[in-house]
């Protein structure tokens, strides 16, 4: 398997191939906690990048996974389309997402488990932890076009042509014949037909998981369809 996490050399495939080009059947395994983590610049959590497209500052395409362990703004990316969901910890509460808020004091709380919240990057809304740090999963898309979605127990999952594609797991499982571990990124530059994500059977007497994981997707060229 082509690895970022082992740290062999990867195949750049060109991002977003064109349709009907082979996809790349094994994809790139990604796991968080093999990447090296950044602080951010306030100080107020880290962040591990686990994919970037192209891989240096003029990124269209980002992928990471953030700590968030005390109150405080999100840095600002004008012009970036940000999507952001929690994966561990008690939640946040996030002020000034440009109007994604359902809340009349402009405020939206987010728990494991649900919803990816959608809102203009530019915006750097404040953070409030709602009891204690979290872990959170984030994707930013600036000139391009995609979305996070949720998975579902072995529901087919056809992604969007001319896209790019991954799962991110917050359980371990399997996908396109790869074991994948909680908190790690299956990636496709060029996107299979189809994906099914099924999790790893739980221990006895474990709680059921707030989510299975998120599909994502990106494209840079045609309109997704």
């Amino acid at each position: 398997m082509t690895a970022e996490s082992t740290g062999r050399p990867a195949r750049q495939a060109a991002f977003g191939a064109e349709a009907g080009a082979d996809f790349d059947r094994e994809g790139r395994l990604i796991c968080a906690d093999d990447v090296a983590a950044q602080r951010w610049r306030n100080g107020g959590g880290i962040t591990r990048e686990l994919l970037a497209r192209p891989a240096d500052a003029s990124w269209r395409l980002r992928i990471s996974v953030a700590e968030i362990t005390q109150d405080g703004d999100f840095s600002a990316f004008p012009g970036v389309e940000r999507w952001f969901t929690v994966l561990s910890g008690a939640g946040v509460e996030l002020y000034g997402t440009a109007g994604q808020a359902p809340g009349g004091d402009g405020s939206v709380r987010l728990r494991p488990g649900d919803a990816p919240l959608c809102f203009d990057g530019g915006s750097a809304p404040r953070c409030r932890l709602l009891d204690g740090a979290t872990r959170d999963l984030n994707l930013m898309l600036r000139g391009a076009v995609g979305a996070m979605r949720p998975v579902v127990e072995g529901t087919v999952w056809s992604p969007p042509r001319h896209a790019a594609c991954g799962l991110f797991a917050a359980v371990a499982g399997r996908c396109a014949g790869t074991a994948v571990p909680a908190h790690a990124l299956l990636w496709f530059d060029t996107a299979p037909p189809a994906l099914v994500f099924s999790a790893a059977p739980l221990q006895r007497g474990a709680a059921a998981p707030a989510a299975l994981g998120w599909w994502l997707f990106a494209s840079l060229g045609a309109a997704v369809s």
